[in-house]
């Protein structure tokens, strides 16, 4: 395990928007948003010696578990954005992580992400096994408003589309990518809510991994605010994904 030089506890990273970024307004895609946010938290571990390539001595990995993501405004083609992040906790196989992206020094959106540490080999979660002492944790500091929590998948739903998971969905870690649940539910979303910024804020849940040539149910459900999406495998529910939308709640 080797810590950078450059290490501290609190990571700050610029990131300049790019077009391959943006949806057709100019503005940042959630997903991308999602993929910013996720691109720093693994350059923090990494300058801390606690990345995926020092993990893999002992056969682990982080994978998310749940992410809420809280959106004042997104920022747009061109934009300069920076990302804070901390560890908030961290203890034996868990970890909560927060975010921060700022445009000219206004926080523009927060995030709270909940990792778990993965045995590759055995696909099971177990306790950290490398040294974390030198990351100072900031448990009273928060990043988003509303703490992430348990979506309710139990909301009525209907069925949207099935889809098999290919060789572009997958990850170094050999299961579908974390953004590519997002990337599937919100092409099935309304346009006018990504293009009009609609989303205030979102959340997930990933339940169980899902692999190569496996095949999924996308449903979502029926009231439209906020909007639930899920992603099933043999009747077994994956992946949850709450859009909470400005304006009053529709059923």
């Amino acid at each position: 395990m080797a810590i950078s030089k450059d290490f501290t506890s609190i990571l700050f990273k610029e990131w300049e928007i790019n077009f391959l970024q943006c949806y057709p307004n100019g503005f940042l895609k959630y997903t991308d948003l999602c993929n910013i946010l996720q691109l720093t938290a693994g350059l923090h571990a990494e300058l801390g010696g606690i990345a995926f390539s020092d993990m893999q001595e002992y056969h682990q990995a982080w994978v998310l578990s749940r992410m809420r993501v809280e959106v004042r405004r997104l920022p747009k083609w061109k934009d300069v954005v920076t990302v804070k992040t901390w560890i908030n906790s961290l203890e034996n196989s868990r970890s909560v992580r927060c975010l921060e992206l700022y445009l000219g020094g206004e926080k523009i959106v927060g995030c709270e992400t909940f990792w778990a540490v993965f045995n590759t080999d055995t696909r099971r979660p177990e306790a950290l096994a490398l040294p974390h002492a030198h990351f100072e944790k900031y448990p009273n500091d928060k990043a988003t408003s509303v703490q992430f929590s348990k979506i309710d998948t139990t909301v009525e739903t209907r069925f949207v589309t099935e889809k098999m998971i290919l060789f572009s969905d997958l990850d170094i870690v050999n299961h579908a990518n974390s953004v590519k649940y997002l990337e599937w539910c919100l092409d099935y979303a309304e346009p006018e809510i990504l293009l009009n910024r609609q989303i205030e804020s979102f959340e997930m849940n990933y339940l169980k991994e899902v692999s190569l040539n496996e095949t999924v149910v996308i449903k979502k459900s029926v009231a439209e605010n906020p909007m639930t999406f899920t992603v099933s495998s043999s009747d077994k529910v994956c992946f949850a994904l709450q859009l909470n939308c400005r304006g009053n709640s529709k059923s």
